[in-house]
C-alpha cells in the first residue's frame, strides 16, 4: 500500500509540473511571455492607426493635386478607328478655368475621365541653338508655354488634342543640346512613343551630330518612332539650290540609316509643325490619315 501511495503522489506531482502554468517556475516564466505579447499587440495597433491616418491624408493630397494646376484635364480613352472616315481632325481642346478643386460638377464621372487619359510622351533631341524649344512652343501655343515646367537643361510642355471625340495628351520633353545636360537623355527617352531628332538645315554639322543623339537615345528606348526633323526651313530656302540639293540628299541618307521619317519644318512660318504630331498620332493608332511625300528641292521635304 505504501508503494502504491508513493507512486500516485509522484505521478500527481509530475502531472502538475507538466500542466500549463503548473509549478511556481512555470508561473514565473509565463508572465514575461504574456507581457511581451501584449506589448507587441500594442505596437501593431498603434502602427495600424498611424498607417490609416497617413493613408487618409495622402488620399486627400492626391485628390486636391489632381484638381488644381494648369495641366489638369478630363479625358476619354481613344477608341478604335472607324472605317470609312475621311480623316482624323486634331484640334486643341478648350480648358475649363472655372473648375475648382472641390466645385466640379459630376465629380464621379470626371474623376473616371482623368483615369482614362491617353498620355503620349514625345522627346526632342539635338544640338543647342537649332530651334527645338521654338518648335515646341509653336506647337503647344503661348498659353501652354506659361504652364510648362522648365528645369536646368530640360523643358516640359503639354498639349491636349481631340480626335473624333476622344482626347490625347502629348507630353513633350525638350533636352538642352549642351553636353553638360546629357544626363537628362535617359529620363527624357524612357517610355517615349516618339523621339524627334532635330538639326538645323543651315548647319551641316548639326546633321552630322544627329547620329550621336540617335545612338544615345536608342540605348534607353528601342521602340519609339524615330523622326528626323530639319528646322529653320525659311532660312534654308534662301540658300543656293546646289547647297540645298546636297543637304537634302544627306538628310535623306541619314533618315534611311535611322529608319526614320524626314520632315523639313519652320517654327517661324509653322511649316509641318502640326503635321508631325498628326503623323505620330496616326501611326500610333492606325488612323486613316496619311502624309504626302514631297521630294521637290526648294519645298519642305517629307520623305519616308
Amino acid at each position: 500500500m505504501t508503494t502504491t501511495s508513493t507512486a500516485m503522489n509522484v505521478s500527481k506531482a509530475v502531472t502538475q509540473l507538466c500542466a500549463p502554468g503548473g509549478g511556481s517556475g512555470g508561473r514565473r516564466r509565463g508572465r514575461p511571455a504574456v507581457l511581451r505579447l501584449d506589448l507587441r499587440w500594442g505596437r501593431l495597433l498603434r502602427l495600424a492607426v498611424i498607417s490609416r491616418v497617413v493613408r487618409l491624408v495622402w488620399d486627400q493630397l492626391l485628390a486636391c493635386s489632381s484638381c488644381t494646376g494648369g495641366g489638369g484635364g478630363r479625358y476619354r480613352r481613344l477608341g478604335p478607328p472607324q472605317g470609312g472616315a475621311a480623316g482624323a481632325v486634331l484640334s486643341p481642346l478648350p480648358r475649363d478655368d472655372d473648375d475648382g478643386c472641390c466645385g466640379r460638377r459630376g465629380g464621379d464621372r470626371e474623376a473616371a475621365d482623368v483615369e482614362d487619359v491617353v498620355s503620349l510622351k514625345v522627346s526632342l533631341l539635338g544640338d543647342c541653338q537649332i530651334g527645338k524649344t521654338s518648335f515646341m512652343v509653336k506647337y503647344v501655343g503661348d498659353e501652354e508655354e506659361q504652364n510648362g515646367l522648365q528645369m536646368t537643361g530640360l523643358n516640359l510642355m503639354d498639349k491636349t488634342l481631340a480626335v473624333r471625340g476622344a482626347r490625347i495628351a502629348f507630353s513633350i520633353w525638350d533636352v538642352a543640346g549642351d553636353s553638360q545636360f546629357l544626363d537628362h537623355v535617359p529620363i527624357a527617352c524612357k517610355d517615349a512613343v516618339a523621339i524627334l531628332f532635330m538639326f538645323d538645315l543651315t548647319s551641316r554639322c548639326t546633321l552630322t551630330n544627329v547620329i550621336d543623339w540617335y545612338e544615345r537615345a536608342r540605348k534607353w528606348n528601342k521602340t519609339a518612332i524615330p523622326i528626323l526633323i530639319g528646322t529653320k526651313f525659311d532660312d534654308f530656302a534662301r540658300l543656293p539650290l546646289e547647297m540645298q540639293w546636297t543637304i537634302v540628299n544627306e538628310a535623306r541618307a541619314y533618315a534611311r540609316a535611322m529608319k526614320a521619317t524626314l520632315f523639313f519644318s519652320s517654327s517661324t512660318h509653322n511649316i509641318n509643325v502640326n503635321k508631325i504630331f498628326k503623323f505620330i498620332t496616326a501611326k500610333l493608332f492606325n488612323l486613316p490619315w496619311t502624309v504626302e511625300r514631297n521630294l521637290t528641292v526648294g519645298e519642305p521635304i517629307i520623305d519616308f
